[in-house]
């Protein structure tokens, strides 16, 4: 079926202009970048989501929080707070936001922060003394420099197959993948042939100090709640219902299925705020 936002195309340009001049003026250092003398190492991608920021940050947490001091900073999407907010594992989700949250629940001893001014909450960070601090969907964010990029797109949806908004999901040009040091391809299947890899990258074009690298999830055995766990083979012969408030749900809902073919779905948009009716 085509893509009736193809029809927007003539808008594409216009925000594909706009972009570009913005981006022009920061590459010749008219409009100025902040660096710092930490190491801050900023995630993100071109495409509007879906494509494994979150893991990718609680990895990072995960790998370096065991010999460094860690923070990060994200803006706290659909928070209801203003300003720089250091998050508490007891802090509303009104306060921080999904997804900080989260990050805290499951490394408390890491530094999680929000700010919309990410010049401001990293001036705000280094109070703390962190060895290093992690940019949450920060790629576009040309304000500060960060000292190392990493640019996340999805297997299956990479971005050089996508368009400009509003006629596609990027935030920028395909051009702008020149500033990542690294570029993950997220979400691939356990089994990727090097053969498919090496057809990927050809595609990605990557430039001659980028290395390109691929990734899968594994998710856990266990369903969790708040008071028990549960082995997820021990659910083949259930009613489940999977309700998802992310972008991209597809590849949990395919691991899950394949556990349970009764399994029904209820999707979200992205970062839904469940109201208590829902829930019921």
């Amino acid at each position: 079926m085509p893509n009736p936002r193809k029809l927007l195309f003539p808008f594409s340009l216009i925000y594909h202009g706009v972009t570009e001049v913005r981006n022009k003026l920061y590459d010749q250092n008219i409009l100025k970048s902040r660096s710092y003398d930490l190491p801050v190492i900023a995630v993100g991608n071109l495409n509007m989501g879906g494509t494994g920021k979150s893991p990718m940050i609680e990895y990072l947490l995960k790998i370096l929080g065991e010999n460094h001091k860690i923070a990060t900073l994200s803006r706290g999407y659909k928070r209801e707070s203003k300003g720089f907010q250091l998050i508490q594992n007891t802090d509303a989700v009104s306060v921080s936001g999904d997804e900080p949250l989260q990050f805290k629940n499951k490394y408390p001893e890491t530094i999680v922060a929000v700010d919309a001014n990410r010049q401001k909450g990293i001036s705000e960070l280094r109070k703390l003394s962190p060895d290093i601090i992690l940019l949450d969907d920060a790629f576009q964010h040309r304000k500060v420099r960060a000292g190392f990029y990493i640019l996340l797109t999805a297997y299956g949806d990479l971005y050089v197959d996508d368009l400009i908004l509003p006629a596609g999901n990027l935030r920028e040009s395909s051009g702008g993948a020149g500033r990542a040091d690294v570029i993950v391809v997220t979400k691939c299947p356990a089994n990727l042939k090097s053969s498919e890899m090496d057809i990927i990258k050809d595609k990605l074009n990557p430039r001659s100090h980028q290395a390109v690298y691929f990734s899968t999830i594994k998710y856990s055995d266990k369903i969790f709640s708040a008071s028990n766990e549960k082995n997820i083979k021990d659910i083949n012969d259930e009613d489940w219902v999977l309700v998802t408030g992310i972008a991209n749900p597809g590849p949990l809902l395919d691991f899950l299925k394949s556990q349970n073919k009764k399994l029904r779905h209820s999707k979200f948009l992205d970062h839904h705020n469940f109201s208590d009716r829902e829930l019921k």
